[in-house]
């Protein structure tokens, strides 16, 4: 079932894409997500603690999108890219405004299953 979801979702998203054209400028396709954390870029997953206990993309932070404002420290160096994500897309775009308000260096790859 959870497949089914899975496919789903992602079909949704690609049919999202070619009725709204090109990925706004901060958005990162998978293998440039992938490229940017292998150089060292944090991954942040901003779902809930029980949405990332039940399934995350490896090497990830997880601060909900809630907890974000109070956390934000946690993200010490503003130099060193932040790629975010969720569900979605909808948290991860909301998350990105805020670190991008914060002075960080913030790409956005949607949804989890982008990567």
């Amino acid at each position: 079932m959870a497949e089914l979801t899975l496919a789903f979702i992602s079909i949704t998203a690609f049919l999202v894409f070619l009725l709204t054209g090109p990925l706004p400028k901060n958005r990162v396709k998978g293998p440039e997500a992938r490229r940017l954390v292998d150089r060292g870029a944090v991954l942040l997953d901003v779902r809930t603690p029980e949405e990332f206990a039940n399934g995350h993309i490896d090497g990830a932070v997880n601060i909900p999108i809630d907890d974000l404002n109070a956390r934000i420290a946690e993200l010490a160096d503003k130099d060193n890219p932040v790629i975010v994500y969720c569900r979605s897309g909808s948290r991860s775009a909301q998350a990105a405004k805020t670190l991008e308000k914060a002075g960080f260096s913030v790409r956005d790859l949607g949804q989890m299953a982008a990567w």
